[in-house]
């Protein structure tokens, strides 16, 4: 049945007619204020949107109800009457007790999930005493080398309740399995811990960049997790399939889209085939991980199209059968490469709007950027201000007091639909070329961000699209904000822990459950077990990782640009 009856579609085009007319006779007078209208992304936007823009739309095949299939409106009956989403805040910084101090301090003020930045030898899988990880220890997150410094992390967190997500890619396996370990440490259930590890390799090599083996072997991995949290740790989300580093790379809205539902694709593709796992034993633990950016519609209209899609693929792809296989549940952290240096307390503002976005698309969990973020880590006074964003909108502002309210709006559901049909024909290409790994191994994801971004750069540098504070607006009187700064005495410190770590522990015990490893590697058998069982012996995450790099080989860019 159409969404608009016959004659409400005829009554709209006489109407429509008419007012084209009387634009045309107020512009010879009063010109646009710029010759071309688009999203942040380029996508063309009409003076006005009306039926005739969502003529072939059906409400119980497209749009429908929320939670009812396609999702389109949320995965949840009530939306956020029942629930708000999970505020979780981004946190990690210096050492393991410097971040616990952090956590402690959000979960005060309100924050309802716990969430980890690591620093960069912890994401590249190197102890912080190896000679790539000098002075990088606990500058963009929290440096974790050993189960002793997990154990201070989690410290007074009670695990059986707090839901934790872990911003860790190569090293997803060992972080996890520290996770575990401390866990059924204190007595907890592996049965009964909550959280995710983003673990989602496609989009390092698509975008962020902090690989450690190729392409095949690190899916294979992420497959040993999928299965591993479906036979053992049934609340935990073994993959986050994130959009989010491929928008800060600077795709459009539309690559986000389709580079991320055709990764998490590609994943499910490799669990059935590789694990002979049925899809809807482990599809429901899937998550993904989207960016809330400055085009306020756009970033509504991605994240509703968003979960249409993959409900689509999952029941007409891999013909899922359960309900909550359908369901695309993700996590939405404001822009970063939206803010400036410039203006810094602009930031605020800004994400506030994506905040918005995020929270008016559906979101189930959501991170707010700090406003001095593009200068340092966040400060506590920055991160409180940014967590009160969340709380204002959940709050006071009404946006959580329906479902989907700008549903059936025309210029939401006509964008939704255009974002849509571009996304299918981005993944449509890739399908062509063989999947995803095939895709990432001729360079076409990355050159099509590549030029996207140079794009978006070019039209800030020529001023048709304004950044204020950057090239329009622009002052010199400028308010200062104060720095976070990481003391170099905690690289020191870490170091020195991790010695004294190394030289109190049964060394052949260490040894023997590396060596374990390292067969499973071989072998084809699932890692995680031995992951655990090494991070018990006292493995290092440096050692755990360089069985991968010496089974596997390791990855190097191949300079596509």
């Amino acid at each position: 049945m159409p969404y608009f009856s016959n004659e409400t579609r005829k009554r709209s085009k006489m109407m429509t007619a008419e007012w084209e007319q009387r634009v045309q006779d107020f512009l010879d007078e009063h010109p646009d204020q710029k010759p071309l209208w688009t999203t942040i992304s380029g996508v063309d936007v009409k003076r006005l949107y009306t039926p005739d823009d969502i003529d072939e739309l059906t409400y119980e095949n497209d749009i429908g109800v929320p939670g009812s299939f396609p999702y389109l409106r949320g995965n949840h009956t009530t939306g956020y009457r029942s629930k708000y989403w999970t505020f979780r805040m981004f946190s990690g910084m210096g050492s393991a007790e410097d971040t616990n101090k952090r956590w402690h301090m959000l979960l005060r003020e309100g924050q309802t999930g716990l969430s980890t930045a690591f620093d960069f030898p912890t994401l590249m899988g190197y102890d912080t005493d190896h000679p790539k990880a000098r002075g990088e220890c606990g500058k963009c997150g929290v440096a974790i080398d050993t189960l002793e410094d997990f154990m201070a992390l989690m410290k007074d967190i009670p695990m059986d309740r707090a839901t934790t997500s872990m911003t860790i890619n190569p090293p997803a396996t060992a972080i996890w399995a520290m996770y575990c370990a401390v866990a059924e440490k204190r007595g907890v259930p592996l049965s009964r811990i909550g959280g995710t590890i983003q673990n989602d390799m496609l989009k390092e090599f698509i975008a962020q960049k902090t690989f450690m083996c190729p392409p095949a072997p690190s899916v294979r991995l992420i497959s040993d997790t999928i299965e591993f949290a479906a036979q053992h740790v049934p609340r935990w989300n073994p993959i986050s399939i994130s959009g989010y580093h491929i928008r800060e790379a600077g795709s459009t809205a539309v690559q986000e889209l389709a580079f991320t539902l055709r990764d998490g694709i590609e994943y499910v593709q490799d669990v059935i085939e590789r694990k002979g796992m049925d899809v809807d034993s482990f599809a429901p633990r899937l998550s993904f991980f989207f960016n809330a950016h400055i085009d306020f519609f756009e970033e509504i209209c991605k994240l509703r199209a968003a979960r249409r899609m993959w409900s689509r693929i999952m029941k007409e792809r891999f013909k899922a059968k359960n309900p909550r296989s359908c369901w695309m549940r993700f996590h939405t952290q404001t822009a970063g490469c939206s803010l400036t240096a410039q203006q810094p307390y602009n930031n605020v503002v800004r994400t506030a709007i994506e905040a918005l976005a995020a929270v008016l698309g559906g979101t189930q969990s959501l991170h707010t950027n700090s406003l001095d973020e593009v200068l340092c880590l966040p400060s506590e006074h920055a991160v409180e201000i940014a967590l009160r964003t969340q709380q204002i909108i959940a709050e006071e502002s009404g946006a959580a007091n329906t479902i989907d309210p700008l549903g059936g709006a025309y210029f939401i559901e006509s964008l939704t639909n255009e974002l849509e049909e571009k996304a299918w024909q981005y993944i449509q290409t890739i399908d062509d070329a063989g999947g995803m790994i095939q895709a990432i191994e001729k360079g076409y994801p990355q050159m099509e961000i590549a030029k996207a971004s140079y794009d978006f750069q070019r039209q800030i540098d020529s001023q048709e699209k304004v950044m204020v504070g950057v090239n329009k607006y622009k002052t010199s009187n400028e308010l200062a904000v104060p720095l976070v700064e990481i003391d170099d005495r905690i690289e020191e410190e870490q170091i020195k822990r991790l010695q004294e770590f190394r030289r109190k522990r049964n060394s052949r015990g260490a040894a023997r459950s590396l060596e374990s490893l390292r067969e499973a590697c071989k072998t084809g058998e699932n890692v995680m077990p031995c992951c655990i069982e090494a991070v018990k012996s006292h493995a290092t995450l440096g050692e755990i990782c360089d069985v991968y790099r010496d089974v596997f080989g390791e990855y190097a860019d191949p300079g596509l640009f």
